[in-house]
């Protein structure tokens, strides 16, 4: 007597965080901390996910032996830091990246453009803490360069730094981004920010801050161009 072959058969996802993993795995796409993965995401799923991670905070909270059921204060906290995460903190990651108008440089602009300070808002990969801070973006357009309304500006901040995030990390992205909508000669971007991994726990040092800087182009060859960005943002 012989044994037919049994088909293979893949394992059933039941969950939205479950089947949105399988399909950044089977395209080899990475899925970190601070990537967005919109595209993977399904017509529904996010309501999915939200209730996933709702029911998740809520066993980290009875974890933390914590009476929800009694105590009125944390009766609906999961669902809240749930859309807190989700919509909010980590926004950056589940939704498509905000519309940009583009304009032609009709006029020729060539001459230093400064926008900021922007406020930004993130949060620290290795604790979750907020990260909040400014960033100045200088812009050294040429003819060929694409024009983007001063709005759109904080739009792509707010979208590259709303995911858990390290600082060094954010500007770099934001830089790239800048880069590839606008094409100019030059691109320089400063970011100074509060973090609370150190002001709220660990060592405890409220005045510390951290700043860094990218420089593209112009920004990087001319010294001149950039002491007079140095000199013109508003610290």
């Amino acid at each position: 007597m012989t044994t037919e072959p049994q088909p293979a058969y893949l394992p059933v996802t039941t969950t939205a965080s479950e089947r949105i993993r399988a399909r950044l795995v089977a395209s080899n796409t990475r899925f970190h901390a601070n990537d967005n993965i919109a595209a993977y995401i399904e017509p529904g799923e996010l309501d999915q996910l939200l209730d996933e991670v709702s029911g998740h905070m809520q066993k980290v909270l009875e974890s933390l032996v914590i009476d929800t059921v009694s105590d009125h204060n944390t009766q609906d906290t999961a669902r809240r830091v749930a859309k807190m995460y989700m919509n909010e903190v980590f926004g950056g990651r589940y939704v498509e990246m905000p519309p940009v108008t583009e304009f032609p440089n009709a006029a020729n602009l060539n001459e230093l453009m400064i926008i900021g300070p922007i406020t930004v808002r993130s949060a620290c990969s290795h604790h979750l803490c907020p990260v909040i801070g400014k960033v100045w973006i200088g812009v050294m357009p040429n003819q060929h360069s694409n024009l983007i309304g001063l709005s759109k500006y904080a739009r792509l901040a707010s979208w590259i730094m709303s995911r858990p995030q390290i600082q060094e990390e954010a500007v770099v992205q934001l830089a790239d981004l800048l880069q590839e909508k606008m094409q100019p000669d030059g691109l320089a971007v400063i970011m100074e920010a509060d973090h609370f991994c150190m002001q709220w726990r660990g060592v405890k040092d409220m005045d510390a801050r951290m700043i860094n800087s990218v420089m593209h182009g112009s920004f990087l060859k001319d010294p001149a161009l950039r002491r007079e960005f140095l000199s013109l943002i508003k610290r």
